[in-house]
């Protein structure tokens, strides 16, 4: 065995190794340097600032490529104009992203090699030439799009694809056909959830779907499923890029797939029936995955004042803050009283007790100088982690908007906000989600009208599972004992919260769920979930100018709570 080298020799060999080393990596580094100044002094001025224009154009800055043409140029063509028109070839070429090569100067003009990576016509390739000013580079408007040549212009013709199907979890029919002709299955229940397919409900949208390649007048989604998924349905459009006659580039129109949904047809059909010919919306979830398993009327698009439901919100701001426990008792009375105005119970119904009892009458008395307790802040707070102001789950839908804090300066604002009054609105879909993270430990799951098997749902944490727990419970008192008992269902714990909501202006008068001769001037709201211990559905009913929740949204819901707890139809066929 030889023997090991002291530390002193091991020292001395690694400063030996080290310089060696050394003058091979400044050589190295220099080399490099070299290279670059050489590249750059190689290049003339006019291909110095080809080679900014490009790199401009690749990162999409307008204003950087404009700067790169000569003053005289700039002043010529204004920037705004400038930028505009690269804009049309973007939309007219549907590009996405652009690489350019190094610029050729030959003569009076520069040659700059670009590819255009698009989403109708694959990647195209060509020349853009710039001609040399004494004082710089120019620019012609045929620069706009590889290929072009001086006089030509950039257009297009192109076919959309056949509209793709649209299916429910078990692979039956809920929309099919071309979009002139859609043919709905299902029934009724179909047409609830499937939607409808017209015009481009704006400029905008039209604009964007012209920009994804598909010719002017293309129909789209407007409503239902058909809006939710509309671009998975649309396709890719397929003809010809045109400069000028000639044809830069060619594609055929790709049809779509057909697209599952997680919508559960004897869910659907529950939510459907319940609805009937009213007015309203109906939301049924998995509390477990957030997907999607009924839509029926205006379950996302028609946001109302949820009343007693936001109760569910208010109630977890006040046991977060320790404001309020389960046990905690209030006086039995009539109303209270905010700003001097008076916030009657339901029907002037005495109520109080404990706070779960407070929680299961609806206790208006109660729950308004909760929120005043709670302040502005933690009960936005809440509600935003709700899902309250954000950004709607699904395409199309609209969002449940919050007040904001300046709006909420006086007590009686924040009373009535509380108890779901005021300037609070929201959907059948907002609360359905709210009773699904109450289900789910307190956490929010993002609900999805698509699979959520082979990939995380993306989930908040909305509050702690002690907190979430004790909601639970409080809401199978609502069911068992209190506003909900028309959501029972025999050998099921089924937790819930009514909800009826003054369609007035609320913020200068007293709020408060009214008697049911006012029937024309509420809209009843029922959430839930169940089982209470291993939840399988959640569902959120809103019946417009349909009196008490607790009357007519509760045995609504009951009826989709119940669809939702038979077996599962088969997902495959």
């Amino acid at each position: 065995m030889e023997p090991m080298a002291s530390s002193a020799q091991q020292n001395a060999r690694r400063r030996r190794l080290t310089h060696r080393a050394l003058p091979t990596v400044v050589a190295l580094a220099a080399a490099v340097v070299i290279a670059v100044l050489l590249a750059f002094v190689g290049q003339s001025d006019a291909e110095q600032a080809a080679a900014r224009l490009a790199r401009a154009w690749e990162r999409g800055d307008a204003r950087g490529m404009h700067a790169a043409l000569a003053p005289a140029t700039r002043r010529e063509v204004r920037r705004r104009a400038f930028a505009r028109s690269y804009e049309r070839a973007g939309a007219m070429s549907t590009g996405t992203s652009v690489l350019a090569g190094e610029p050729d100067e030959e003569g009076a003009r520069v040659r700059l090699p670009v590819a255009v990576r698009t989403r109708a016509f694959g990647e195209v390739r060509g020349e853009v030439s710039l001609p040399v000013l004494e004082d710089g580079l120019g620019w012609t408007p045929e620069a706009v799009f590889p290929g072009l040549a001086p006089g030509e212009r950039l257009s297009r013709r192109t076919d959309a694809p056949p509209r793709a199907a649209i299916l429910a979890g078990d692979g039956r029919v809920l929309a099919a056909g071309p979009a002139s002709a859609r043919r709905v299955g299902l029934g009724r229940a179909g047409t609830s959830v499937a939607g409808a397919v017209g015009p481009a409900p704006s400029s905008e949208e039209s604009e964007a779907t012209f920009a994804r390649g598909f010719p002017p007048g293309t129909a789209v989604g407007v409503s239902g499923l058909e809006r939710i998924l509309d671009r998975r349905l649309l396709g890719t459009p397929g003809g010809r890029l045109l400069a000028g006659r000639r044809t830069l580039a060619a594609s055929r129109p790709r049809a779509a797939a057909d697209v599952r949904t997680t919508i559960d047809p004897g869910v659907q059909e529950a939510a459907a029936g319940a609805l009937g010919e009213r007015f309203g919306g109906i939301a049924a979830l998995d509390p477990r995955t957030g997907e999607i398993r009924a839509l029926a009327g205006v379950a996302f698009s028609a946001p109302q004042p949820p009343g007693s439901t936001f109760k569910i919100v208010t109630a977890t701001a006040g046991l977060e803050a320790g404001a309020v426990r389960p046990q905690s008792r209030f006086p039995v009375q009539t109303k209270a009283v905010i700003d001097g105005v008076d916030l009657e119970n339901a029907n002037g119904e005495s109520c109080g007790g404990t706070f779960v009892e407070s929680f299961a009458q609806s206790c208006n008395s109660v729950f308004a100088p909760l929120g005043v307790r709670v302040g502005a802040r933690r009960l936005l707070a809440t509600a935003r982690r709700y899902g309250f102001g954000e950004a709607p789950p699904v395409r199309g839908a609209i969002e449940s908007p919050l007040p904001g804090r300046d709006e909420l300066g006086s007590p009686l604002a924040l009373g009535s906000t509380a108890i779901g009054q005021g300037r609070l609105l929201t959907t059948p879909l907002r609360m359905a989600s709210v009773a699904q993270t109450v289900a789910a430990g307190g956490r929010r799951l993002e609900p999805s009208v698509l699979p959520v098997a082979g990939r995380r749902a993306s989930s908040v944490r909305v509050t702690s599972p002690e907190v979430a727990a004790t909601l639970g419970r409080m809401m199978v008192e609502v069911v068992r004992d209190g506003t909900g008992e028309r959501a029972a269902l025999r050998g099921v714990r089924v937790a819930g919260k009514t909800g009826t909501a003054e369609l007035e202006d609320t913020t200068s008068e007293a709020p408060g769920e009214t008697s049911e001769s006012d029937a024309s001037d509420t809209d009843a709201w029922f959430t839930a979930f169940a089982p209470a211990r291993e939840p399988r559905i959640a569902v959120a009913v809103m019946l417009v100018r349909a009196g008490a929740g607790g009357e007519t949204a509760a045995p609504a819901a009951r009826d989709v709570v119940k669809a939702g707890l038979k077996p599962a139809a088969r997902r495959t066929r």
